[in-house]
């Protein structure tokens, strides 16, 4: 007997619980990245989406329920491979000037993931008449590339931070306190 020839219909599924896992793990790769993160806005940036995420993770739930499925994860060899990734770095870069640049790097990078899953679903839910789980899905879609221009923005300015060596770090520190003394008016006088 031959097996039942696969539908789109079946790739959406299978998709949707790669992307359901995806999420999941996106959180705590999130939370911990916030908690690694030593630039306030990143690390900001970083708990914002987390909360975002949790509330994707519950949008998709919704998904699943529209297509009249159980919520089921599916492991997603991609997303475990992007956090290992980040552990990697955050451990190699750890107290670095680079620290916040390679988060930021590992971050954008789970955020392109997501973006084209996302895109992908919502335009196969379109395709099967899921029109509810396409609002849905371009909803999630949004908030990933809102994130990802927030992330480019920051890392802009960490990425210039990150490039510094230790003694130009300490004469760019030494510049800023002197140029606060001379301009508070409580420099040393001749």
């Amino acid at each position: 007997m031959a097996a039942k020839q696969k539908s789109l219909q079946d790739a959406f599924y299978e998709m949707l619980k790669d992307v359901y896992y995806a999420e999941r793990q996106s959180v705590k790769a999130l939370k911990k990245s916030a908690k690694a993160a030593e630039n306030d806005e990143l690390r900001q940036a970083f708990e914002t989406h987390a909360e975002e995420s949790a509330d994707q993770v519950e949008r998709l739930q919704q998904v699943f329920e529209i297509i009249g499925k159980s919520a089921r994860a599916k492991t997603c060899e991609a997303m475990q491979g992007l956090t290992s990734e980040m552990e990697e770095d955050l451990e190699e870069f750890a107290d670095s000037p680079a620290s916040d640049a390679v988060l930021a790097a590992c971050a954008q990078a789970i955020e392109h993931y997501e973006i084209a899953r996302y895109g992908t679903l919502k335009t196969w839910a379109k395709q099967l008449g899921y029109a509810d789980a396409a609002k849905l899905l371009d909803q999630t879609l949004q908030e990933e590339k809102k994130t990802d221009a927030l992330l480019s923005e920051i890392a802009e300015r960490i990425n210039v931070e990150g490039d510094l060596s230790e003694s130009d770090q300490a004469e760019s520190e030494t510049a800023k306190a002197g140029s606060k003394e001379r301009g508070s008016g409580r420099g040393k006088a001749a």
